[in-house]
């Protein structure tokens, strides 16, 4: 810890920090969000140092009990960040200074901001990917409870906006519901790739010194360290592959909150248009808007165009760290942010739905709704499908004019005779018919119902498993062994 007797030593500011180009090449606003990542890798770093002699255990001791108070006061807010020292490491390190004296000089040995940088970046998505996969974990429950709820109620599918076959709620909740699962599947994934640690890359050929990068790595909860020193400071495909998962996450949401907006419309009006989608009109009283999706859909261009500016930083840099990666950070935060937003708005939303179940159950009766299970009924009997297509196209051009009183029965006859093939306007019955696997037929649905249960739980290991790495990093910067 740091001995009580140590007064506060000013700490100055490096040279490379000191210029008139210096506000043009400060990244602090971006970086503060780091902070905590780059504390665990300093404490990691240190102890590896004792680890290997380079510093006594008294240097290890206090220079890791000095960063333990610099880690209280980022959590407190009373760490006195300063503009001027350009960016969270040099801030770290002045401060360092300041509380422990001279000793702070050895925190830096063999280490340079590029391999500190990589680092803090695969900490900080690491814990992203976490925040971002418990918010989908959480809308994946809420999809799949409103889907076991509605598991039975009719409505029209569609292809192009017009009215296709007969499909249930439950089972449309659920194709969202299998969009997020895939998802979680790719961030996991990219948490997985990401779970390598470049310090002890130093600033691209490593070090003179015995470091031990796979000790650093392992205190930090990594399984691997490096390969390569020029790829490990430069790499920052696990950054691209986060900004991509969390634009289509984004373009997922945007569908769902489409769908919204539309079914709340009064000409659809599939939705009951209550108080969860949002706020009232200024000046119409009538008005109810889906505020929520709107938003969720308009914001969908801001996780797309930090994966372009992203790509566009990175396109065409020489090997090995190259400045420009400074800008790497701000897409990402965009990213994240953006997401985490959108997905927590969605998941009450999903909650709250009210369907107007009997307005969707007349729509799934549209007699064109059953086109193709007749034309399916003639196919069984032998007729071949593009004939039956005809015959079909003409009976429900003929239905969608019935005489007065109730609309009759679909029907059509085979050319070769027989009784005629006939489907009551029933959207129940309909979905019933529907028997094949992964339809919304009432077996093939309870089987993707358990099926997206066990998932789900697949899902919330993983996502413990990640959350318990996050943790190790928290207690590595509060309480942890030296």
């Amino acid at each position: 810890m740091v001995p009580d007797s140590a007064a506060p030593v000013a700490g100055p500011a490096p040279s490379y920090v000191r210029g008139p180009a210096a506000p043009f090449l400060g990244s602090l606003p971006v970086d503060r969000p780091m902070a905590v990542y780059d504390l665990a890798g300093s404490i990691a770093h240190v102890q590896m140092l004792g680890t290997v002699g380079l510093l006594t255990s008294a240097e290890v001791g206090t220079l890791v009990g000095g960063l333990r108070t610099i880690g209280r006061e980022v959590a407190n807010g009373a760490f006195p960040w300063r503009p001027e020292l350009e960016d969270v490491h040099t801030n770290v390190e002045v401060r360092l200074t300041e509380l422990v004296g001279p000793v702070a000089g050895k925190l830096h040995t063999g280490r340079s901001r590029n391999d500190q940088v990589a680092l803090d970046e695969r900490l900080y998505l690491r814990d992203a990917v976490r925040r971002i996969a418990g918010r989908l974990v959480d809308l994946e429950e809420a999809l799949l409870a409103r889907a076991q709820e509605e598991a039975g109620t009719p409505m029209p599918g569609y292809t192009h906006l017009q009215r296709a076959q007969p499909v249930t709620v439950g089972h449309h909740l659920l194709a969202h519901f299998w969009r997020f699962d895939r998802d979680l599947d790719r961030l996991f994934a990219t948490a997985g790739r990401a779970d390598v640690s470049p310090l002890g890359a130093g600033a691209l050929a490593g070090s003179t010194l015995p470091l031990d990068p796979e000790e650093t790595a392992r205190r930090l909860a990594f399984p691997a360290a490096f390969e390569n020193s020029l790829d490990a400071v430069s790499d920052r495909d696990p950054l691209v592959e986060l900004v991509f998962d969390l634009a289509l996450v984004a373009v997922h949401a945007s569908g769902l909150g489409e769908e919204v907006v539309l079914f709340a419309s009064r000409e659809f009006s599939f939705l009951e248009r209550s108080g969860a989608l949002g706020s009232g009109s200024s000046l119409m009283p009538h008005k109810r808007n889906p505020d929520v999706a709107e938003l969720v859909r308009g914001r969908t261009g801001r996780a797309v165009g930090a994966l372009v500016a992203l790509l566009t930083v990175l396109k065409g840099l020489p090997l090995a760290y190259d400045r420009d990666l400074q800008e790497d950070k701000a897409p990402v935060l965009e990213a994240v942010a953006t997401v985490d937003g959108s997905i927590a708005a969605l998941v009450p939303l999903v909650r709250a739905l009210a369907f107007d179940r009997a307005r969707l159950e007349a729509a799934a009766a549209d007699p064109e709704m059953l086109a193709t299970d007749l034309a399916e009924g003639l196919v069984a009997h032998g007729v071949p499908f593009r004939e039956a297509h005809e015959l079909v196209r003409a009976a429900v051009v003929a239905a969608a004019a019935p005489p007065a009183g109730s609309p009759p029965p679909l029907r059509v006859t085979a050319p070769s005779g027989g009784p005629p093939i006939e489907l009551p306007l029933d959207a129940r019955a309909a979905v019933g018919r529907r028997v094949s696997p992964g339809g919304p037929g009432p077996k093939a649905l309870a089987v993707q119902l358990g099926r997206a249960r066990h998932r789900l739980n697949g899902r919330q290991a993983s996502l413990s498993s990640l959350a318990a790495k996050v943790e190790q990093i928290e207690e590595l910067v509060n309480e942890g062994p030296t």
